[in-house]
């Protein structure tokens, strides 16, 4: 019996319901493996079908679909390669479950159910999955495998099951999506784990975009004494050989060189990239649009899409108003040129023009308002709407999360659009982000090296540019404050008072919560956008419109 046990781990980028394509994903990697000597390639969490499915699998033809896959890639380890280590459903008569198939010898060797189901933020897998019983090891060519499927080890109890039933080492598949600064707390969370039973752990992970959510891989081993014996790429596909050897009755893997860790901009700004053009690619559009109005969310936003498409994919329109300063334009123009992208204008004044003439009749007698400036937004969305229909690329939207949090921004206006960016990342590290671009070029970028935008985007206030002299700053708190107490209410769900005993003014604390609120309409008819924080907008976040409790407060 061999005493040396030789994992691959496959870092790869599934694409939800693509089960053929997914397929010759998993046949490339287990290639890859066999050629670097593999005993087992271990792939992520549900990896024949993607992750989150949701209700696909309640279709049972989209779960007969995942079975026959499987059974043909168990037929292909009949060629005395190595096993595989595959996620996908299991169907046990009206039982459901989110499963980890060993398959070697031509066949299914063993099966394990997912015993702990998350259904907090954006899971809910207790709404479409079978709980299944707690987990024994896997016998496995003369090795005792401990293997979960993601929440089973975020909890205790089921690595403490594997470890008292025999295994000689704790082997997660997961589909773990990224938030900033996630990393660490995984890496925390797994030496606890270490700690408790004494075995070396293995942490598989996915990689890819899929709708809101990014899987930034960083697949990583630790040994039994807590140190770090594997780190993979962030980011990226890689197919890494670990290996294990017994000593006593322990499995201790040599140690491989760590691949770096982003620091947090720049892992931010890649799950942007990584989120945007998986969201592209995997559903076909032959490039995207956005409008480019000077300001420093558009340039942002057409940095990311460049340096995830390419700048062939992204075509920029300045639709300028009479209101639209000349340094506006300029500005524009100059964000275009660095990208290196196309920009045409179109003036909305034509629009706004023919819109007034038309509601003449209705609005006599009523001063000019807000009503007026949502009608510049909302000209501007209809042309790229239209343009969108013309030529099949997507709007790409450009508000923060700042901005959606208050309820800055249209409906049918800035907010058109298939896809944000900027969803959830506030305007304080929107900033922060723009500072950081001009200075780096991400890896993995197809945009340009050096400045994608001039100082002056970063410098200038924040203005919608809807009337005259018009800055963000007139209506909201200076954006350092208001994002830090939006931090506190929706991230932290602290009391108005607890945010006032931080420091902040109650009235000013009062009428963010109040605009947080009101404000939930609009963010319910809002375009996905990448998840960054704990609580992003959507399946993270999900509250009531119709909503009283404000009142109760005020």
């Amino acid at each position: 019996m061999s005493d040396t046990l030789k994992l691959a781990l496959a870092q790869i980028n599934p694409q939800l319901g693509a089960i053929t394509r997914n397929l010759a994903l998993l046949r490339a990697a287990r290639a890859e493996a066999a050629a670097l000597g593999a005993d087992l390639v271990v792939t992520p969490e549900f990896s024949i079908a993607g992750y989150p499915p949701e209700d696909l699998v309640r279709k049972p033809a989209f779960i007969a679909a995942c079975e026959a896959a499987i059974a043909e890639l168990a037929r292909d380890t009949a060629d005395g390669g190595p096993a595989i280590l595959v996620g996908g459903p299991w169907r046990d008569g009206d039982r459901l479950f989110n499963a980890a198939y060993v398959l070697d010898g031509g066949k299914i060797l063993a099966r394990r159910a997912k015993h702990e189901l998350p259904n907090y933020g954006v899971f809910d897998e207790k709404r479409v999955f079978d709980a299944g019983p707690a987990p024994g090891p896997v016998a496995f060519r003369g090795f005792r495998l401990g293997i979960m499927v993601c929440e089973d080890w975020w909890l205790p109890e089921v690595c403490e099951t594997l470890a008292e039933s025999g295994a000689e080492l704790l082997l997660s598949i997961n589909a773990s999506p990224f938030e900033a600064d996630k990393q660490q707390q995984r890496i925390e969370l797994a030496v606890r784990r270490v700690v408790e039973t004494g075995l070396g752990f293995i942490f598989a992970a996915q990689f890819g975009g899929q709708d809101e959510l990014v899987f930034e891989g960083a697949s990583f081993a630790l040994n039994p004494d807590r140190s770090l014996a594997a780190q993979l790429p962030f980011f990226e596909r890689a197919v890494t050989l670990t290996e294990w050897r017994r000593e006593g009755e322990r499995l201790v893997c040599a140690p491989l060189p760590p691949s770096p860790e982003p620091e947090r901009l720049a892992a931010i700004y890649r799950s942007m990239m990584l989120g945007l053009g998986d969201y592209v690619r995997k559903n076909g559009f032959p490039g995207i649009i956005l409008g480019l109005s000077g300001g420093i969310d558009s340039a942002l936003s057409a940095a990311v899409a460049v340096d995830a498409l390419g700048p062939a994919m992204v075509r920029s329109f300045m639709l300028p108003s009479p209101y639209t300063s000349q340094d506006s334009l300029d500005d524009a123009a100059e964000c275009a040129r660095l990208l290196g992208i196309a920009c045409d204008t179109v003036p909305i004044t034509p629009a706004m023009e023919a819109f007034g003439t038309a509601l003449a009749p209705i609005f006599a007698g009523r001063q000019a308002d807000i009503t007026e400036e949502n009608i510049q937004s909302r000209a501007r969305g209809l042309i790229l709407m239209a343009i969108s229909n013309k030529l099949g690329h997507m709007v790409l939207t450009t508000g923060n999360k700042s901005e959606m949090s208050v309820g800055y921004a249209t409906l049918y206006g800035d907010m058109c659009g298939g896809y944000s960016v900027l969803k959830d990342v506030y305007k304080t590290t929107v900033f922060a982000l723009c500072r950081w671009r001009n200075a780096h070029r991400p890896e993995g970028a197809l945009g340009p090296a050096g400045p994608v935008m001039p100082e002056r985007v970063i410098t200038k206030p924040p203005s919608a540019e809807l009337k005259p002299n018009q800055t963000d700053q007139d209506s909201l708190p200076p954006y350092e404050v208001l994002d830090a107490i939006l931090q506190g209410l929706v991230e932290g769900e602290q009391s108005v008072d607890a945010m006032v005993a931080a420091g902040f003014e109650r009235a000013t604390v009062l009428r963010v919560w109040k605009l947080l609120d009101r404000a939930e309409y609009k963010r319910r008819q809002a375009p996905p956008g990448v998840k960054i924080t704990p609580r992003a907008f959507g399946r993270d976040r999900r509250y009531p419109i119709t909503n009283g409790f404000t009142n109760l407060i005020a």
